[in-house]
């Protein structure tokens, strides 16, 4: 095994990530939970608020209860954090897996392995090759033909503040802040931190680069008339950075021969649902659930591995779609731009939240209840 990473060193820029219940449980099964606990914050709540009032339209605990009915705990972290764990975890298993400053340029297969070829000429022979670089994937354009994805209109600021520094600081909680044509999310991390995404639409930024880092007006301008929280936010980050949203349409096929997509590249995530990550994780259970299971009935059957990679996308292809398809709606939700349509999406919100609180908890089990290592194979 080898992954092919571009960068030339394990780095990433100050961020956070959620890690709801359907990930962790596969990151206990992997014997990892332990490590990520040591190193997250565990929010109180998940929550809605309005961006500019402040008012709470409902909560859904995060106590015993709630995480035991979905089985595992809700996490945040740091992306850097998240990244040495795993990276650790990688060492551990297999030393030498791991090969920096590696850009795919193309594959070449034969019936008994492919060939992953770099652009400074180096190649690399396995048995298959999993695509798993992103949106703009190299893996993918090969399997499917160019294609551009598609600029969503909507730009994001992203940046992580101390929790010291704040005269407002935001609840301890996973949280939403919703407003017209916008909208806000914050959450803690550990050791003192608290990390803000703020979404605006109607936007012709069309930059990608998680690096870019945007002008403080601009972001305070986006968000001028909102909570304290909010301005307090973008008012002490030492640094913003903003990338564009772009999103592809849902493929019907990941897969060519011993050639497969995996989370980004097969199915972009927006993110208004905190799922991008946790569905390549549930991805990366699968396939080697298909793969172990693939050798155990027939070892030396080297012609059964690409029906083994079609089972896996078969698999995994209806939730991710309906992952992408509520992130999207949720992207409409979040940003209700009059009063009817507030008043009508987020009243019965608000209503669902005091009168049957469990009732609004019941509607994430799909998402958070589901558990991919005890998925049965075939």
């Amino acid at each position: 095994m080898q992954v092919l990473e571009q960068a030339p060193a394990l780095e990433e820029v100050g961020a956070g990530i959620q890690i709801p219940p359907n990930a962790s449980k596969i990151l206990a099964a992997l014997g990892l939970e332990q490590e990520i606990a040591a190193r997250a914050f565990r929010p109180q709540e998940l929550e809605t608020r309005m961006g500019q009032s402040g008012q709470q339209v409902f909560s859904i605990a995060l106590n015993a209860k709630t995480l035991n009915h979905w089985g595992a705990a809700y996490y945040h972290i740091h992306r850097a954090d998240y990244v040495a764990v795993l990276s650790a975890a990688l060492q551990a298993r297999a030393k030498d897996a791991l090969v920096l400053n590696a850009t795919f340029s193309h594959y070449q297969q034969t019936a008994d392995a492919v060939v992953a070829h770099m652009t400074d000429g180096r190649q690399f022979l396995g048995d298959i090759l999993i695509g798993a670089d992103g949106l703009r994937s190299r893996v993918r354009q090969q399997i499917l033909g160019p294609e551009q994805p598609r600029f969503t209109g909507n730009m994001a600021w992203r940046a992580v503040v101390p929790l010291t520094a704040l005269d407002h600081p935001p609840p301890p909680n996973a949280c939403v802040w919703m407003g017209p044509g916008r909208h806000a999310v914050t959450y803690h991390l550990a050791a003192g931190l608290v990390n803000f995404i703020g979404v605006v639409e109607g936007q012709d930024f069309v930059q990608e680069d998680w690096h870019t880092t945007g002008a403080r007006h601009q972001a305070a301008a986006d968000f001028a008339d909102w909570h304290p929280i909010i301005t307090g936010l973008i008012d002490k980050a030492e640094a913003l950075h903003c990338w564009a949203l772009y999103d592809r349409q849902t493929l019907s096929t990941w897969c060519d021969g011993r050639v497969v997509l995996l989370g980004d590249a097969a199915h972009p995530m927006l993110p208004f649902m905190a799922q991008g990550a946790a569905m390549a994780v549930e991805d990366g259970w699968a396939l080697a659930d298909c793969l172990a299971a693939q050798a155990s009935h027939s070892p030396h059957a080297q012609q059964d591995i690409a029906d083994t990679l079609r089972a896996f996308q078969n698999r995994r292809l209806p939730r991710t779609m309906a992952a992408q398809n509520a992130s999207r709606r949720n992207m409409k939700t979040f940003h209700r731009s009059t009063v009817v349509s507030q008043l009508a999406n987020y009243g019965p919100m608000w209503l669902g939240g005091k009168l049957a609180p469990h009732l609004v908890r019941r509607r994430l089990d799909w998402l958070y209840r589901y558990d991919e290592t005890a998925v049965a194979i075939g």
